[in-house]
C-alpha cells in the first residue's frame, strides 16, 4: 500500500474538516513549521493525541568501525544533538491494538 502525498493527506482533512484543500494543506505547513520552531526553542513539540518531537542531547561515545578502509579500528564519535518522535500510547494502541 503507497503512502499518503501530502495532497491526498491535505483533501482528506478538507474533506473531514468541510473547508478547501488549500487552507487543509495551509495548516499542515504550519503545524509543521511550528513543530520545528517550537522544537527548536524549547525542546519538545506535543502533537495532541499522535506523539512529541523531542530534542535529546546524545553523549560522545567510542564506536568500532564494522565497514570500509577503517573496519576494526575505534574511533570517536562527538556529541550531538538528534531529534526524536515519540508516540503516544494513545496512538499506539490505535495502530497496534492492546
Amino acid at each position: 500500500m503507497p503512502k499518503m502525498t501530502k495532497s491526498q493527506i491535505a483533501a482528506t482533512v478538507a474533506e473531514k474538516v468541510e473547508i478547501k484543500k488549500k487552507q487543509a494543506a495551509l495548516a499542515i505547513e504550519t503545524l509543521a513549521a511550528l513543530a520545528c520552531k517550537e522544537a527548536k526553542k524549547n525542546g519538545v513539540f506535543m502533537v495532541p493525541g499522535l506523539g512529541k518531537l523531542v530534542l535529546v542531547n546524545r553523549p560522545a561515545r567510542k564506536m568500532i568501525m564494522r565497514f570500509g578502509p577503517k573496519a576494526g579500528q575505534e574511533i570517536d564519535v562527538p556529541a550531538k544533538k538528534v531529534v526524536k518522535f515519540r508516540i503516544a500510547k494513545a496512538a499506539k494502541v490505535a495502530i497496534l491494538g492492546k
